[in-house]
């Protein structure tokens, strides 16, 4: 996979999708117990013009969350890490994994979305006592 069309051809026949823009995609992944995960690829671009995808997953409001237990989250993982971003005009967590495109291949990418789905969804159970909010 060298480019974001080949990851919207790959993830268009496995998922339906919610958001389908120029370099942006999202869709629904069923986790464990049937819950749902959101699913983010977008295309980032360094400023030396190297092109990575970024699959990312909404985890929870950034209101309440203990930034040194982020932070010590962020230290731990061998993937992905935390981030804040807005998401209806809210700071939220994701979790977010970040990749050059010569080093992303269908399985891999498939590995990671599943990786990060479920790690995501766990995380969002423990911090949003409501549940399935994504």
């Amino acid at each position: 996979m060298h480019h974001f069309e080949a990851v919207r051809s790959l993830i268009s026949s496995l998922h339906t999708l919610r958001r389908n823009d120029p370099y942006v995609i999202s869709f629904d992944l069923t986790v464990a117990h049937g819950r749902h995960q959101g699913i983010y690829l977008a295309e980032l671009e360094d400023e030396n013009g190297r092109r990575y995808l970024r699959v990312s997953t909404p985890i929870g409001p950034l209101s309440g969350a203990d930034p040194k237990r982020c932070l010590r989250f962020n230290w731990e993982q061998r993937v992905g890490f935390l981030a804040v971003t807005d998401l209806d005009g809210s700071p939220y967590l994701h979790l977010c994994e970040n990749r050059p495109y010569e080093l992303v291949n269908g399985q891999e990418l498939m590995r990671l979305i599943m990786e990060l789905g479920t790690l995501g969804d766990e995380l969002e159970q423990l911090i949003v006592d409501s549940g399935d909010s994504f």
